[in-house]
């Protein structure tokens, strides 16, 4: 897990691995201290040494061949992923190598991949990767240090506004011979910089230079990884191809993962036919995230008969927040006490119980899962980061616990629904026969949606509003209408999730900084424009030890809940999947396993349980 072109497309899914510290077999030049390593690890020291053979949790003698089908909720029109024009497909990171590689049993690691060691100061001012010579695209091109200096520019230039700020500590890039980079930092004595553009992958300066890459395109551009798009039905299908001449094949952090021939992306607008389309046998292999559906409709025939199957592996990962974002640059929503009174209408417990099927825990962090979120009332370490900007702060920050309000399940729940009233009196909003009014005007709330599953999740709360008087509503639109809306800002509340990357760094500038509120296309959904933010961020980026940081982000993490920019919603310990029984799998499974971006980590087609089932494609 680390850095790939996944980067360049939707950091709401996708987890980077970013990492700090000395590494496995380093060697430290006496005369200028400059650590020479092939991994590198933070607040200690990786797992795995560069001879190791394998991944521990991979088959490297896995057989290799046929084809998956996948399937993609949405459409996709571009497959340019650094600009913000256009709608990539999720799946383009499998196409990409990276400088280095993280281990799926650790989340502070780099191991080196298509750079074979890195060198580094002391204070962290610079860094060189030396590239392996044999590296190349698909084409045949080599991969050089120029190819890793003109996508950064390309980033520069042309990158989307998060993409630009999450580099934003690079001063240069040096080419210092085909096989030599060297990036410059103006931070000192911090390692994340440095990792970051660990994860950089390369883009072919030879294939770019008579072509736009500040444009959309739909041509593949030669790949760097084991797989490379070999079919392109715009908004219908992507395919990839796995490349028989793959540089890196015989290396020990990739061997026994790339054991799939052919994997195919199926695009649907409608999540039900996509879920008839696994049944049919037209989709190999799903995530579910309707409890509705997990609840009702993975049992009889061929569950039954174990043609497919089902299984809820955990969740290791810290998460991100899901949560009901509110747009603050319009009214009413920059008023922090409209807000708190529209999170009191929030009845998760009754949405736990009819709706999700009692699968889900209520949010309570920006930072769930993890030891970087909080809990119960504010440690001593956690005031002594807060008092400085007491002043600027909800006093209860300092004293209490946040704790989201928590109803009987009933779905009458009137206590909330009077404290919400008394919010939306004291903001100068009067209910009027049966609306809540402010000079003549009716508060209005739009929830924006792309997935029709969240309508039904939602629905209780907007019953919830309208019975405070509130004209609240729903509204579905396609993918790339809701992009383009948010983009503009043109939303009420969205449903959003906002990763992070631990150890969270200067990725929460663009999340929750002052910088980014007003930036089109900001992943600062809620437009949060809050000094104390700003300053525990830079705290955070800044940090010393691991036990500073955590202390720092769980203030951060007060701040940010205390005022109400999102309504947390829930979350799950547990991953929830199908998959027809065609596959084979290691007897190790990684801690850190991730099931969402496609096939799980080094399955491969088992040709016997492959020939039982016989799928017609």
């Amino acid at each position: 897990m680390f850095i790939t072109r996944v980067l360049r497309q939707s950091l709401v899914g996708i987890l980077l691995i970013v990492s700090t510290s000395l590494a496995a077999e380093e060697a430290l030049a006496q005369d200028e201290n400059i650590t020479r390593s092939w991994s590198m690890a933070e607040f200690g020291e990786p797992l795995y040494t560069e001879d190791m053979p394998h991944w521990p949790y991979v088959n490297p003698d896995a057989p290799q061949g046929g084809k998956v089908v996948l399937g993609a909720f949405g459409s996709f029109d571009s497959l340019n992923t650094f600009i913000l024009k256009g709608q990539w497909p999720l799946s383009l990171g499998q196409v990409d190598d990276t400088l280095m590689v993280g281990s799926a049993d650790e989340l502070a690691v780099a191991y080196g991949l298509l750079a074979e060691s890195v060198e580094y100061p002391e204070d962290k001012s610079w860094i060189i990767f030396n590239l392996r010579p044999e590296a190349h695209f698909n084409n045949g091109t080599p991969i050089t240090a120029a190819d890793f200096e003109f996508t950064f520019k390309a980033i520069r230039e042309h990158g989307r506004p998060f993409l630009k700020s999450f580099y934003e500590e690079v001063e240069s890039v040096e080419v210092l011979d085909p096989h030599r980079l060297k990036f410059s930092f103006s931070t000192r004595d911090n390692m994340k910089p440095l990792m970051k553009v660990a994860g950089l992958s390369p883009t072919s300066v030879e294939y770019w230079k008579d072509r736009d890459i500040s444009r959309t395109f739909l041509q593949p551009e030669p790949s760097s990884g084991a797989y490379y798009v070999s079919n392109v039905k715009a908004g219908r299908s992507i395919t990839y191809q796995r490349d028989p001449n793959y540089w890196g094949k015989e290396l020990n952090v990739t061997l026994g993962l790339a054991n799939i021939d052919t994997i195919r992306y199926d695009y649907y607008r409608d999540l039900e036919v996509m879920m008839e389309a696994f049944k049919a046998g037209d989709i190999d292999f799903r995530v579910e995230n309707s409890a509705k559906r997990w609840a009702t409709a993975y049992s009889g025939g061929t569950f039954d008969t174990g043609e497919t199957l089902t299984d809820t592996p955990p969740d290791n990962m810290p998460q991100a927040i899901q949560g009901y974002f509110f747009n603050m640059r319009r009214p009413p929503f920059d008023d922090i006490r409209v807000r708190e009174a529209l999170s009191l209408l929030f009845d998760f417990e009754t949405i736990k119980r009819t709706i999700l099927y009692n699968q889900y825990e209520r949010t309570n962090s920006y930072f769930p899962n993890s030891d970087y979120g909080v809990s119960g009332p504010p440690t001593p370490e956690e005031i002594a980061i807060l008092e400085p900007h007491a002043d600027q702060l909800d006093p209860r920050i300092l004293t209490d616990e946040f704790k989201a309000p928590v109803s009987d399940g009933s779905g009458r729940n009137r206590k909330a629904m009077r404290a919400a009233l008394k919010l939306f009196n004291e903001a100068g909003w009067k209910l009027e026969n049966g609306k809540l009014m402010q000079d003549g005007r009716q508060m209005k709330v739009e929830f924006l949606f792309v997935s029709p599953d969240s309508q039904r999740v939602v629905a209780p709360f907007v019953q919830n509003m309208r019975k405070v008087g509130i004209d609240a509503s729903v509204r579905i639109v396609d993918s790339a209408q809701y992009h383009v809306r948010l983009d503009d800002f043109d939303f009420d509340i969205i449903s959003g999730r906002m990763n992070f990357f631990p150890p969270p760094g200067s990725e929460l500038r663009s999340y929750y900084g002052s910088a980014a509120a007003d930036e089109r296309g900001t992943a600062n959904y809620a437009g949060i424009r809050n000094p104390v933010v700003d300053a525990l961020i830079e705290d955070i980026i800044d940090a010393d030890s691991l036990e500073e940081l955590k202390a720092t982000t769980r203030a951060l993490d007060r701040v940010l809940l205390w005022n109400h920019y999102t309504i947390p919603q829930f979350h799950n310990d547990r991953h929830r999947i199908a998959y027809w029984n065609r596959f084979g799998k290691p007897d190790t499974q990684p801690k850190y396993a991730s099931y969402s971006g496609g096939l799980p980590i080094g399955w491969w087609i088992d040709p016997e349980l492959d020939a039982r089932l016989d799928l017609k494609r």
